[in-house]
């Protein structure tokens, strides 16, 4: 999924806010620092997620190729769900 930096904060800020209002946190320092920890998440999740899709392209790629004629019948969107299922729990990434 790709979020622009504007679509990250906004989601950062409902994080914060929601959890605040549902008083399952409290902030021990300033908003800001708090918006900035949970932005940072938001886009380490984000950069791993698309390193996992290029993976996933990159293997699904190989696997076509190594199949010659016989991977013309093979449904490549399905092929590459699973095995960016597959990499995704081997790299512990909920999806």
């Amino acid at each position: 999924m790709r979020l622009k930096d504007e679509q990250i904060h906004r989601l950062a800020e409902k994080v914060i806010t929601d959890l605040s209002t549902a008083g399952l946190i409290k902030l021990k320092s300033e908003r800001g620092a708090a918006l900035n920890a949970v932005k940072n998440a938001i886009t380490a999740d984000l950069k791993a997620e698309e390193a996992l899709e290029r993976d996933a392209e990159n293997l699904l790629d190989q696997t076509l190729r190594s199949m010659g004629s016989g991977a013309a019948s093979i449904d490549r969107h399905k092929m590459f769900r699973m095995i960016k299922e597959k990499l995704a729990k081997e790299r512990k990434i909920v999806l």
